[in-house]
């Protein structure tokens, strides 16, 4: 009795989630649809300007601005974390071990606000001065700097998850290939670390969606500006920030247009889970 009972249990545990996907997405689409079409999907995609007071509801600069600050946190927190996940698995002394992953779960318990307030007294004045004295111009709040913020706030997501897989590898390969003559670096970067490739891929793909998801820290950091960035020392604005931004004085289609707004940044997800998915499958059958 008490198995079927738990049985019941997990399987409504499971059926919610899967509602809760179901309902999100029920929403997104039938909020956000008709506004895309009444803008025009052509219009709204390709659109270079965002007018809400004119009806015009191009969002073009924030996908590329989207696209440019997830590139640019990939770029900054990807190589840091998983070198980092490797040091953490197979080179970390025990002495200083427990302090830097308490460290690092620390990281990921920071709000994004302080996270964003960080941003802005150290890492805005940074690149103003990094870029004015390479005669780029700029007041600090870019693309740069944004991607400087995400490549951080990434960092405990790709570090738990890619030590998890590393540590996962059964210690029989590390031996084996010990045995064959390979160094202590040969073995781990050229086995252990292919080993755990899905798990290191599964790593990375939550650290983007972190990044394209994250808004708080964006706004903050970013600019706010709705145009095609001409410079990654310019300002921009993010799909998650425009939403944000608007979307407590927004009415009839310019609402919609924000819902519709969601209905991108999602499809961007998912666009990119199943990408890593194919991705990985491939790799299992080759």
């Amino acid at each position: 009795m008490k198995e079927k009972i738990m049985k019941g249990v997990f399987l409504f545990a499971a059926c919610a989630s899967i509602l809760a996907v179901g309902l999100i997405c029920y929403f997104l689409l039938v909020n956000g649809i008709p506004g895309m079409a009444k803008i025009g999907v052509g219009k709204f995609l390709g659109g270079k300007i965002w007018r809400p007071n004119n009806d015009e509801f191009g969002i073009l600069p924030m996908i590329v601005g989207s696209l440019y600050v997830t590139a640019g946190a990939i770029i900054f927190g990807v190589p840091i974390g998983i070198l980092t996940s490797v040091f953490m698995a197979k080179y970390c002394p025990k002495t200083i071990y427990r302090p830097l992953k308490t460290a690092i779960e620390l990281l990921s318990g920071i709000p994004s606000v302080v996270y964003g307030f960080f941003g802005l007294v150290v890492l805005v004045p940074f690149v103003r001065n990094v870029g004015r004295s390479l005669g780029l111009g700029g007041n600090g709040s870019s693309i740069f700097t944004a991607s400087l913020l995400l490549g951080m706030m990434i960092l405990p997501t790709i570090i738990g998850v890619t030590e998890s897989a590393i540590r996962a590898v059964p210690a029989a390969y590390y031996e084996g290939a010990l045995a064959l003559g390979a160094t202590h670096e040969g073995a781990v970067f050229k086995v252990v670390l292919p080993a755990a490739k899905s798990g290191v891929v599964a790593g990375v793909v939550l650290g983007i969606g972190r990044a394209i998801g994250e808004t708080m820290a964006v706004i903050m950091v970013a600019g706010n500006q709705a145009r095609l960035p001409n410079g990654i020392f310019r300002g921009i604005r993010t799909l998650t920030a425009n939403i944000v931004l608007e979307m407590g004085y927004a009415t009839d289609l310019h609402r919609e247009a924000l819902i519709a707004t969601g209905v991108v940044l999602f499809v961007f997800i998912l666009a990119i889970n199943v990408s890593v998915s194919l991705l990985n499958r491939r790799g299992q059958n080759g």
